[in-house]
């Protein structure tokens, strides 16, 4: 068995040092660029919108005003923010509680959750939190059933090339976790049947502040 397993291997090493070299493989990712001819803005909307996420757009100084009247409307009077959440977008109309490393149990007991982004990127409708200020910890997104984002408009980029050397940069330097928001949380795994809230909230607010950069 011995010599049939190194006659074996033998040939295989025969074999690749006979097989040519490989050319290398370029990869020309695009990095810019308005898909569609839509600029990122519009873009991002539009793709939240499919996903079933309630997306509006808000003057830079209007976030507090518009998360307080959606809060009316949806009933919500508890929620949890990141510790270092702007005041400007705090509403008063509602109880806040910031998160110093809520249990999961205390969590689930809030209405919804308030955070900013890291970014947004507008191509596949997807916002990144990385638990920086004023995203929040990964567990205070993940266990209310509603999430208000705010996204600065100033941070939507347009395609996943173009975001991922900020995401790397902070996962290398500063070891932070990213998590890639695309819609409300749901799945078809279950005979193609949309479930939503299975992996996260079953409602996405996404505020769009201010506007792009020049």
């Amino acid at each position: 068995m011995s010599g049939a397993r190194e006659e074996i291997l033998r040939r295989v090493g025969a074999a690749r040092s006979a097989a040519p070299t490989p050319a290398p493989v370029v990869r020309a990712y695009g990095g810019a660029g308005a898909p569609e001819g839509v600029p990122p803005v519009e873009l991002l909307q539009r793709r939240l919108t499919d996903y079933k996420a309630d997306v509006r757009r808000v003057g830079a100084g209007d976030v507090g005003r518009a998360v307080e009247e959606a809060c009316g409307e949806r009933g919500l009077r508890r929620l949890g923010v990141p510790p270092r959440l702007p005041a400007s977008w705090r509403p008063r109309t509602v109880d806040l509680v910031e998160d110093h490393g809520m249990a999961p149990r205390e969590l689930d007991t809030l209405d919804g959750v308030i955070t900013g982004c890291t970014l947004a990127i507008a191509e596949t409708g997807t916002l990144v939190l990385t638990a920086g200020p004023r995203d929040g910890r990964r567990a205070l997104t993940l266990v209310p059933d509603v999430h208000i984002c705010v996204v600065e408009a100033a941070q939507i980029v347009t395609t996943l090339p173009a975001a991922m050397p900020a995401i790397a940069g902070l996962v290398r330097a500063e070891r932070r976790p990213a998590t890639f928001i695309s819609g409300p949380s749901a799945t078809s795994d279950i005979e193609l049947q949309r479930v939503e809230g299975v992996h996260g909230p079953r409602r996405l607010l996404v505020l769009i502040a201010g506007e792009p950069a020049g």
